[in-house]
């Protein structure tokens, strides 16, 4: 998605200086990277959500603040047919969507939005559909496609949405963000004008805070919406001051030039915990980083190879040099803190010996040369890939196999990685319902192999597993299955699963009220500054 560089409000559309100024009411965000674009239904990453729906959208159940605990949201009540196939949802009345300079709204949120936010996703032959080069990442990496059946309007207050089969997870999916509701009315007008990308460049919602313009790579201007159904934000302004550097951003947290920022360096937050200027909020992970190997490319294809690379990993080197303490070593998908975590699951252990003997068995006595990727960005689940891959590359290098770092520009880089360009990269993820199939499915399916399962490892016994879990209601049950999932990952070795972070949210001493998301996502609405 093209983002455009200098979108306007007019008068709304505020200097930094200018919004700074008015320094009781604005809260400004150091945040480490631009967004990929600010249309929820289109991208798959935080920065982006933080930057879209976390601030300028609602969805029709919601997560509350700092939970994974579900609420109501544009939809106030909901039912469940015996069989759990149907869902009918009872949406809010008198929810007001945003206005800017192109549109103002005629009438108020209706079950309109709500099917053309599905059926623009769902329906190859939506108008809308192939809008901004939409892919709808999300949306099929939780298999939405073949789960949906209908979604239908059954007057302008009530959605009746039918599955084709059980989905324990589905009303928790319908919290996460790439379901979030747009306006249909805002569609139709900007697509009647010809330029219906308007409606991914310059966002229209329900949510807390209005999009009020975008510097390229400078800064991301929002306003709080006065007419909020929930209740106008305590914050009037809300910036988010685009700074790459961590250093940067921490200088900027202790003159008051920011009152927050994202992914701290590793290094600095000893410091951090004892500097008088900032608070320091943490939090255990909901999150994974990962080596995935691309197996349908030899030699990753072979089993022996991948398990000979996890031997080879010094993981307790990783967590020393890159997390300093804010990590554990991961030797499952899935952290911990999540129900259905498999603690009986025995890891690689670094093993050089064990490691050249596999690759002896593999046919790869004297090693081979390959690529590893390394993602050019710093995510909640990886404070360093840059530092992670080049102990990486020291330790395969012990056993011959010699790897070239090699780097992308983000967008390029997930692009090509789908594209199945790659041979070994690193990657992250932080799951967004709190289930552990958000972690398994979108992660390894088969069904997701290139979309969101980059080491395009496919596993029939693997998928029956999550397919019979994720049609019980009984999380007991759907946890033994999630169990012996995690085993099969382990010994086919698709990824080396590396690690689990700690989040971290440095904040000014004049932060009230603010709450980590378990998602690792920022959330600014109920925020208060002093």
């Amino acid at each position: 998605m093209k983002l455009n560089a200098k979108l306007s409000l007019g008068a709304l559309l505020l200097s930094v200086a200018a919004f700074a100024a008015a320094k009781d009411t604005t809260f400004i965000n150091c945040t480490s990277r631009s967004p990929s674009g600010f249309s929820p239904a289109l991208v798959m990453d935080g920065i982006s959500y933080n930057a879209s729906s976390q601030q300028v959208y609602n969805r029709l159940v919601e997560f509350k603040r700092g939970s994974t605990e579900l609420e109501p949201g544009l939809a106030e009540s909901w039912e469940i047919s015996d069989d759990g196939l149907t869902y009918t949802f009872h949406l809010r009345k008198g929810v007001k969507f945003h206005a800017n300079k192109v549109f103002t709204p005629s009438r108020e949120f209706n079950a309109d939005d709500v099917l053309f936010s599905f059926n623009r996703q769902r329906d190859p032959n939506h108008p809308y559909h192939k809008v901004s080069n939409g892919t709808y990442p999300y949306f099929n990496a939780m298999k939405f496609p073949s789960l949906l059946k209908a979604v239908e309007k059954i007057d302008d207050h009530t959605v009746r949405i039918t599955l084709n089969k059980q989905d324990a997870t589905f009303l928790a999916s319908l919290g996460m963000d790439f379901i979030s509701i747009y306006s249909a009315e805002y569609a139709d007008k900007m697509l009647a004008a010809g330029k219906p990308e308007t409606i991914d460049n310059q966002p229209i919602g329900t949510g807390p805070f209005v999009f009020a313009g975008y510097q390229l790579d400078q800064a991301i201007r929002f306003l709080a919406n006065q007419d909020y159904w929930k209740g106008k934000a305590p914050i009037d302004r809300l910036i988010f001051s685009i700074t790459p550097d961590a250093t940067a951003r921490y200088a900027k947290l202790q003159t008051g030039a920011c009152d927050m920022m994202d992914f701290p360096n590793a290094a600095d937050l000893a410091r951090m915990k004892t500097d008088p200027k900032i608070q320091l909020l943490s939090q255990e992970g909901l999150n994974v980083a990962y080596i995935a190997f691309n197996t349908e490319k030899a030699p990753f294809d072979n089993q022996k190879v991948r398990q000979a690379l996890n031997y080879a990993a010094d993981k307790q080197t990783i967590l020393n040099v890159v997390y300093q303490g804010a990590g554990i070593a991961a030797k499952n998908p899935l952290p911990p803190t999540i129900w259905g975590y498999n603690d009986d699951i025995k890891d690689y252990p670094y093993d050089l010996e064990k490691a050249k003997q596999l690759l002896a068995e593999a046919g790869y006595p004297n090693g081979f040369e390959t690529e590893l990727w390394v993602q050019p960005v710093v995510r909640n689940s990886n404070p360093n890939p840059r530092r992670m891959a080049e102990i990486l590359q020291n330790d395969w290098a012990k056993i011959g196999v010699k790897a070239k770092l090699v780097s992308y520009e983000w967008g390029d880089y997930i692009k090509r990685t789908k594209e199945g360009q790659f041979a070994a990269g690193t990657y992250g993820w932080s799951g967004d319902n709190g289930d552990p199939d958000n972690f398994l499915s979108p992660l390894l399916s088969g069904e997701n192999a290139g979309n969101s399962n980059y080491a395009r490892w496919k596993n029939a016994e693997f998928d029956a597993l999550l397919a019979k879990a994720i049609g019980l209601k009984d999380q007991n049950a759907r946890a033994a299955l999630y169990k012996q999932a995690q085993v099969i990952v382990k010994e086919q070795a698709p990824w080396i699963t590396v690690a689990h972070s700690v989040t971290f949210t440095p904040l000014s001493l004049r932060v009230r009220d603010y709450k980590q998301s378990p998602f690792g996502y920022s959330a600014f609405y109920g925020v208060r500054v002093e």
